[in-house]
């Protein structure tokens, strides 16, 4: 199994900054995608930013120029550096580990942490 700590999220100003970051935790070998979701009441969860284990990543519209997702496969930790805050990034953020191959051979899928909150204020 997977476990995974997010930290990292808080209140800040518009045009402020905050980074995230999620360890993954368990006998893990590889996790192939990491990423970012965020989810504000009575919406979907949407995707924020996922990078895969090679380094290749993938934007939400409304973040590019602003987010930069990033990992340390060794420690298997992702995180996120949010600069240029807008109000309508305030939602509660969450982690997600997918496509993860175990030290024994097997593999699982799907893994999400806890959540977050990012506030912005205008």
């Amino acid at each position: 199994q997977v476990q995974l700590v997010e930290s990292g999220g808080g209140l800040v100003q518009a045009g402020g900054s905050l980074r995230l970051s999620c360890a993954a935790s368990g006998r893990i070998l590889i996790i192939n995608a990491m990423g970012w979701y965020r989810q504000v009441p009575g919406k979907q969860r949407e995707l924020v930013a996922d990078i895969t284990s090679g380094g290749s990543t993938n934007y939400a519209d409304s973040v590019k120029g602003r987010f930069t997702i990033s990992r340390d496969n060794a420690k298997n930790t992702v995180y996120l550096q949010m600069n240029s805050l807008k109000p309508e990034d305030t939602a509660v953020y969450y982690c997600n580990a997918d496509q993860v191959l175990f030290y024994d051979g097997s593999h699982s899928a799907d893994y999400w942490g806890q959540g977050t909150q990012v506030t912005v204020s205008s």
